[in-house]
């Protein structure tokens, strides 16, 4: 399995939600609301979840083992400094 997209769909300012994000695996299978959040300990990515009941959140997507989570977590945040490079370098051209 090979993540061939990823595209960073919104970047927030505020707030402890960062961004949310969209993954394209082997050219045939998406997966939306990924999102990229400032918790406690840094940054991390949160699956897509919903709400249950009782206030709590469950994962409706996610990797079965560490390895595949980190290899997408890592995928995601390596894009994610991307656009916030992009982001800035196009905001200090505007201001030039």
């Amino acid at each position: 399995m090979q993540i061939t997209d990823i595209r960073i769909r919104q970047v927030f300012d505020d707030g402890k939600m960062k961004a949310r994000v969209s993954v394209t695996f082997d050219n045939q299978f998406v997966v939306h609301e990924i999102r990229v959040i400032e918790g406690e300990n840094g940054i991390f990515v949160a699956m897509p979840s919903k709400k249950l009941s009782g206030g709590d959140y469950k994962d409706i997507a996610h990797p079965i083992n560490s390895e595949t989570r980190n290899m997408i977590a890592d995928a995601i945040l390596e894009a994610y400094e991307l656009k916030l490079i992009e982001e800035h370098s196009r905001l200090s051209t505007e201001d030039a």
